[in-house]
This record gives structure tokens, sequence and C-alpha cells, in this order.
């Protein structure tokens, strides 16, 4: 599966952004998908997930209630909105399948992930 993230830019703080993932394949609607960033110098971190049929969803503490995870099988594409957005938001964001879950599951860890989308620039300035 090819994986197109987009909707990256740059915002001032308190501002929203949402970031879409458009995925290739007739499989979409069985992959877990989730969202990741990372900024210069530290490690790729995990973001928010969603199930197969989007019915859940969990969130790094960081983001919980600030962002929310959404997906449309019907158009291959998983969302983020991102409202509220601080400084320390800012970072690439990338888009990532896990095809080896079951339904109702969500993947937080990199390593569950088997395809990763090319990441889109998130600034927020203060």
């Amino acid at each position: 599966v090819q994986l197109q993230a987009s909707g990256g830019g740059l915002v001032q703080a308190g501002g929203s952004l949402r970031l879409s993932c458009a995925a290739s394949g007739r499989t979409f609607s069985s992959y877990v998908m989730g969202w990741f960033r990372q900024t210069s110098g530290k490690e790729r971190e995990f973001v928010a997930t969603i199930s197969w049929s989007g019915t859940r969803r969990y969130y790094a503490e960081s983001v919980k209630g600030r962002f929310a995870i959404s997906r449309d099988n019907a158009k291959n594409t998983v969302y983020l909105q991102m409202n509220e957005l601080k400084p320390e938001d800012t970072a690439v964001y990338f888009c990532a399948a896990d095809d080896n879950g079951v339904a109702g599951s969500v993947s937080t860890t990199r390593d569950r992930y088997d395809y990763w989308g090319q990441g889109t620039q998130v600034t927020v300035s203060s």
C-alpha cells in the first residue's frame, strides 16, 4: 500500500489544521491506521490510532482533547483534525498502516506498522 499525507503548513498557536492521508490498495478498511510525528534529533512518537471501522480510537496524552483521528473507508483516507495547536506540536507528521491488526484493535507502537507515508510538515508559531 502507498500512503500520501497532506495538509501540513504554518499556523499560529491556537489555530487548527486537518491532515489527510490517502491510501492506495483495495483493503484499506482492514488496516489499522495511525499518525506519528517527529522533530529533528528525536524519535518518531505516537500521536493517534484508529481501528478498522473507526469505532475505536486512541491518543497520546499530549494531544488528547485537542486532536481527533477519523477515517473514510469509502475514500481510502484517514484524517487528523488538530485544534488548539501549540508550538510544541511542530513536527513532521507521518501516517502509517498496520495490516496485521484485527477488528477492533489499535496500534500505538511504531514497530506494529508496515507502511509509512512521506510525512507532512506542521509548524506552529507562538
